[in-house]
């Protein structure tokens, strides 16, 4: 029985330890680059991550679990742009989250947004796959719909 209760265990960690590598990128040129090298679309993440409740459950029921860290390493490259109310930002985050929010035309968090990333003459152009947000039904809901967004772009 112990055996049993130590293999779930060393399991159960393994998932979490998983989850816990993803790599969110905040520097949007740092993320091109990504994207660019590992021809993955990116995956905005709009959130207010210190006030939004929705932004919490949303990392708390989906993204903090292994499903969408597997899907997440396979499909895309993530970028959080954060809105906190308490947490102090660098200026220069804060200017590039806000023309963004701008660009992406943001009017509530969460919002996902994903989108293929091209640069032709120095100029950065964002094709809009389609956006999403908190979604019921955990990470297997919330990735068929990703998956959605991404196969209509494909077709």
């Amino acid at each position: 029985m112990k055996k049993i209760v130590l293999t779930l265990f060393l399991v159960l960690g393994s998932f979490t330890i998983q989850a816990q590598e993803l790599t969110w990128e905040t520097d949007i040129n740092k993320a091109i680059e990504v994207s660019k090298k590992s021809k993955k679309p990116l995956l905005l993440f709009f959130t207010g991550s210190d006030w939004c409740g929705w932004c919490i459950r949303l990392q708390n029921e989906v993204m903090k679990k292994p499903e969408f860290a597997k899907w997440a390493k396979d499909n895309v490259v993530l970028v959080e742009l954060d809105f906190p109310r308490k947490t102090p930002m660098k200026p220069e985050l804060q200017k590039q989250n806000f023309e963004l929010q701008q660009l992406f035309a943001v009017q509530g968090y969460p919002t996902i947004w994903l989108a293929n990333v091209t640069q032709k003459d120095g100029k950065v152009n964002f094709e809009q796959l389609g956006k999403t947000g908190y979604v019921a039904g955990g990470p297997e809901a919330w990735i068929a719909g990703a998956n959605q967004i991404l196969a209509n772009k494909k077709s």
